[in-house]
């Protein structure tokens, strides 16, 4: 299926996952470079679909995006926001970024963090701004650290 297809199959796949938690909703669509953005309006199910650790959330997009592999569709890559979640959660890391690359420019000390991927790029975004900072990701899987570091260490 096209990029159109990929789109709108993966809303309406979505819109029926979630009527299994009795949530009748309209998502709405959008495709930003090769990724299929799908925004869920606030419910009162807000928690059960986000869970903890946005562990629900994570899975929904697991689910949607393999049925889109399956399918053989020309966009795979999902990225589902419920009640603007994520765009909340990116602003606090961002916060919580600028304040940690203020302290290693105020003490010289590099600061080493354990974040998930996306909460990295999100920082990795953030230290770009700055001349002066340098950041980097050592290790694996979960144990995976971000690093934030003078550019001159």
């Amino acid at each position: 299926m096209n990029k159109e297809e990929s789109v709108q199959f993966a809303q309406k796949y979505l819109e029926d996952l979630l009527s299994f938690f009795g949530a009748n909703l309209t998502v709405s669509s959008t495709c930003d470079d090769e990724v299929i953005e799908l925004s869920v309006p606030s419910n009162e199910l807000n928690s059960l679909l986000i869970g903890r650790n946005a562990e629900t959330l994570r899975s929904l997009q697991y689910i949607v995006s393999t049925v889109l592999r399956n399918k053989d569709a020309e966009l795979t890559r999902v990225n589902i926001d419920i009640a603007d979640y994520k765009k909340q959660r990116a602003d606090r890391i961002a916060k919580q970024a600028h304040e940690w690359i203020e302290e290693v420019r105020r003490t010289g000390d590099s600061r080493i963090v354990n974040m998930n991927a996306a909460d990295r790029r999100i920082v990795h975004q953030v230290a770009s701004e700055y001349g002066d900072i340098r950041t980097f990701s050592e290790g694996e899987g979960y144990d995976r650290k971000l690093t934030i570091a003078q550019a001159s260490s």
